[in-house]
């Protein structure tokens, strides 16, 4: 049976004339073309224009001492959300007790009160499903509270507690220390973490506030006076912003906010500016050796700049053509040589951020990398980008915008953080605006007049001995040492 049907489709075959396979073949190709020549599915749609953002009313107040206050009603959940901003920072701690601001954040609110420990506010708040945070950042302390709205006055009562009758008890202070110290030792474990924190302080300054980290020593100098004077200097109503959004009617929140916060005694705060930034632009090579990892972290740049410069919207455009349509496609989808490809034309509202363009690739692949870096930082500088790039680079800023406004507590937070650095409520609205009217001319005019080339400090972690080239190629090379320097020793331990 098997081999009769082997005979019959033998014969088959053979019956197909040389017309006949000429015929097929064409048919073929005919099919292809006109396949070939199908619209992709993409260009058969139109996209109408993005609908307008819908931002909710915001309430505006200020209590009798001082306390500004900003009100959203959301009822869609019986939930209240709260946050604020305080006027301080780590920036602000004396050299030689670096940590303060971030100790005396936590135990504000582990520390208890004079009428509370932090335990037993801990259980309070567990019961009725909320919770109270205090911490301080580099540029200000935050508060934030949730609650369910039938919480609110005793949620109230206590915020008000810890903010007026803090007890910084001894014992929460040393765990907090103990938990610094944890950072401290563990703190060169990451690859990426020392990438950013060691090219922070290329840019900014090994010493400047903005880049400084506490150490075994500084966390050991530090007392609870100290904590107490950080916290009676800069904790005050008329020196705090707050944000609060959820389940609850305007005039009530605010009656409740006057009745608990609002005798809160204002001080009259007059916190110091930021301190200022200086930077001279140079060319650098630097060296972190990491003989234990088989792939290296580059990130190449300088300094940065300011949300509120007029050409920071054309920055953010440049800045998604440079990362991600040139060197995301040139290093790591033309060349398969990084795990990622990132870049970032860092802006902050007060302080100027940092741009830095970073990949991580492996070890054989470290100096072709750069070069291929230089190369496209060097070529953004030198031509117009093309229509399609521009149009992709807006269409995916444009396109991500809503995301900004997906939910009243986001929104509520940012307008929060405008009011406190200054920045028009609206920001977010012009900076869309502005966006919009970017042309390919005004990428590269800014490119030209911020990105320096040749004049950037480039930083790799890993294994010189693995490297494709030595790093001399690029230029002197500085080795960056990171050793952790060892607590001190305390009275009789001997040397």
């Amino acid at each position: 049976m098997k081999r009769d049907i082997t005979q019959f489709v033998s014969l088959k075959v053979k019956r197909f004339t040389k017309a006949g396979i000429i015929g097929l073949i064409l048919l073929i190709a005919l099919s292809s073309i006109a396949l070939w020549a199908q619209k992709s599915p993409k260009d058969k749609f139109i996209y109408p224009p993005l609908n307008p953002i819908q931002v909710p009313p915001i309430e505006q107040v200020k209590l009798s001492n001082g306390l500004r206050v900003f009100l959203v009603e959301d009822h869609e959940f019986p939930t209240i959300e709260m946050r604020a901003l305080v006027r301080t920072g780590s920036v602000f701690e004396p050299e030689n007790k670096l940590g303060l601001a971030a100790i005396t954040g936590e135990v504000l609110r582990t520390g208890g009160t004079k009428n509370l420990s932090g335990d037993e506010i801990d259980q309070i708040l567990e019961q009725i499903a909320a919770s109270i945070e205090t911490s301080i950042g580099q540029t200000s302390g935050y508060i934030y509270v949730s609650l369910m709205k039938d919480d609110l006055e005793k949620v109230l009562s206590l915020l008000a507690d810890i903010l007026m009758n803090p007890a910084f008890r001894e014992d929460k202070i040393q765990l907090a220390k103990i938990k610094q110290k944890s950072y401290i030792a563990r703190r060169n474990d990451d690859v990426g973490q020392i990438t950013q924190r060691e090219f922070a302080k290329l840019i900014y300054g090994a010493k400047s506030p903005y880049a400084r980290h506490p150490e075994y020593a500084t966390i050991d100098s530090i007392t609870r006076e100290d904590i107490l004077n950080f916290y009676q200097k800069y904790f005050s109503p008329d020196n705090m912003l707050l944000a609060v959004v959820g389940d609850f009617q305007v005039p009530r929140m605010k009656a409740k906010l006057e009745k608990t916060l609002g005798q809160w005694p204002a001080k009259k705060v007059k916190v110091p500016s930021f301190p200022p930034v200086k930077y001279n632009y140079v060319y650098r090579v630097n060296l972190i050796e990491k003989p234990d990892v088989n792939q290296s972290n580059i990130m190449l740049g300088h300094i940065g700049g300011l949300m509120n410069n007029p050409d920071y919207p054309a920055l953010i455009i440049m800045n998604s053509i440079l990362s991600l349509e040139r060197m995301f496609k040139k290093i790591r989808t033309d060349e398969g040589l990084a795990y990622s490809v990132w870049g970032r034309y860092g802006a902050g509202y007060a302080v100027p951020g940092i741009f830095s363009c970073g990949a991580q690739t492996k070890s054989e692949s470290t100096v072709y990398a750069i070069k291929l870096m230089l190369q496209e930082l060097k070529r953004i500088t030198q031509e117009e980008v093309t229509d399609e790039e521009l149009r992709r680079a807006k269409d995916q800023y444009l396109n991500g915008f809503v995301f900004n406004f997906d939910s009243k507590t986001k929104i509520l937070s940012r307008i929060l953080t405008y009011a406190y650095f200054g920045y028009p409520l609206d920001f977010m609205e012009r900076l869309k605006k502005q966006v919009e009217r970017v042309t390919k001319k005004d990428v590269l005019r800014v490119a030209r007049k911020y990105l320096r080339p040749d004049q950037v400090q480039i930083l790799v972690v890993g294994n010189p001995q693995n490297f494709d080239q030595s790093l001399e190629v690029l230029g002197p090379v500085t080795k960056i040492d990171i050793t952790i320097p060892p607590p001190p020793k305390k009275a009789g331990q001997g040397k």
